[in-house]
């Protein structure tokens, strides 16, 4: 008989903590951006398109992971609507997660201005060919509906977050059961709910 863990393992701890903490300042940066002008915009722009494609490789693993590693079942006195939202929500996340920076990456290389990327000022990220090497006036045409999207995934993702975060905050203080704490990194609950 497996036991089947009450908590997610550390890996999908950290990948969740990590990446949400990154997807929160990088869209403070994308908004904080616009108020800036010459090198200062320059160089967060360039910290904001590092953490974007930090966001897309770590959120890949996370997924892969997810896949590969269940997460851990909900609790027994979870209403079957309840559940479904909140795998719902899951996924919704996952595909925000991967699809807010692929759009971001489509932005740069349809932009004009040609501006390379390198990650953290160390390693050279390319632009996407099929888009990078499409006509200008069709690159333009990208880069400003692309961009409308881009934002629109951005206040999304924070609602989605928010009703995320307020879900789990439910779990925790109304019904005091365990669906918060199997996230939280230094919760001590119990290792095993159930046997399969």
């Amino acid at each position: 008989m497996a036991k089947t863990t009450s908590r997610y393992s550390s890996v999908a701890i950290v990948l969740h903590w990590t990446i949400a903490a990154l997807i929160v300042l990088n869209i403070w940066f994308g908004w904080r951006m616009s108020g800036l002008k010459g090198m200062a915009q320059f160089e967060l722009f360039q910290l904001h398109k590092s953490i974007g494609i930090t966001v897309l490789l770590l959120s890949i693993v996370r997924l892969g992971w997810r896949i590969i590693n269940p997460a851990p079942p909900y609790p027994a006195a979870m209403a079957p609507i309840e559940r479904l939202g909140a795998s719902v929500m899951h996924w919704l996340l996952y595909g925000f997660m991967i699809v807010l920076p692929l759009t971001g990456w489509i932005i740069v290389s349809a932009s004009p201005y040609n501006l390379p990327t390198v990650l953290f000022k160390t390693m050279p990220w390319p632009h996407l060919g099929f888009v990078h090497d499409l006509p200008m006036t069709v690159r333009q045409m990208i880069e400003m509906r692309v961009g409308t999207v881009h934002e629109w995934l951005a206040w999304s993702l924070l609602a989605l977050a928010a009703i995320h975060v307020a879900a789990a905050l439910k779990h925790h203080f109304w019904n005091r059961d365990d669906v918060l704490s199997r996230m939280l990194p230094l919760s001590r609950r119990k290792t095993a709910s159930s046997e399969i």
